[in-house]
C-alpha cells in the first residue's frame, strides 16, 4: 500500500529553491512515478493561488488520480485552534495548525515541510502530537522532505 503524504507549500516552493531544490526534486519525482499518494488540501490550494508560473506548473503536473483532495471542515479548525490555544504556537500560525490538523484527521502517513520554525521543529512536533493523542488521534510523523531521498544499497 503507497504511503500518504501530506506536503504543505513550503516544498513545493521549495522545489525551486537554490537551498532546498536538491532535497525536494528528488520527492517530486517520487510523488510523479507514484510512489506515493498527495493529500493535498484547500489550505495549499488556497496558499498557492497566485504562485509563480513554474510553481503553477509544478502543481499542474501532479497527476489526478493519484491525489486525494481534503476540504477544511469544522473538525480540523476546532484541532487548529486547539494547537493554538494551548500554545504550541501562536495565532500566527492558524494556516501552518490547519495544515497539521489536516494530515492528522486524514491519517497521513507523513506531513512534509520545509518550515523548520512552526512544522519541522521537534518541540513542537511533542506538541502537536499530545494533543494529537489527547484527542484520540494517532500521531504524525512530520518530516522535511531530506528524509524521503533513496540511497542506493551498498
Amino acid at each position: 500500500m503507497k504511503q500518504r503524504i501530506y506536503i504543505d507549500t513550503s516544498v513545493f516552493g521549495g522545489h525551486f529553491d537554490e537551498e532546498f531544490a536538491e532535497h525536494t526534486i528528488p520527492l517530486f519525482d517520487r510523488l510523479k512515478n507514484n510512489e506515493f499518494t498527495l493529500l493535498f488540501s484547500t489550505v495549499t490550494q488556497d496558499e498557492l493561488e497566485f504562485p509563480p508560473e513554474n510553481v503553477k506548473d509544478l502543481v499542474k503536473s501532479i497527476k489526478i488520480d493519484n491525489t486525494e483532495f481534503l476540504e477544511t471542515t469544522s473538525e480540523a479548525i476546532d484541532l487548529a485552534s486547539e494547537y493554538i490555544s494551548e500554545k504550541v504556537v501562536g495565532q500566527t500560525s492558524f494556516a501552518d495548525c490547519l495544515h497539521i490538523a489536516l494530515a492528522t484527521i486524514n491519517r497521513a502517513d507523513f506531513l512534509i515541510s520545509w518550515n523548520f520554525k512552526h512544522i519541522v521543529n521537534v518541540q513542537r512536533i511533542r506538541g502537536y502530537n499530545s494533543i494529537n493523542i489527547k484527542n484520540g488521534y494517532k500521531q504524525l510523523e512530520i518530516r522535511s522532505p531530506r528524509e524521503f531521498e533513496k540511497y542506493e544499497e551498498d
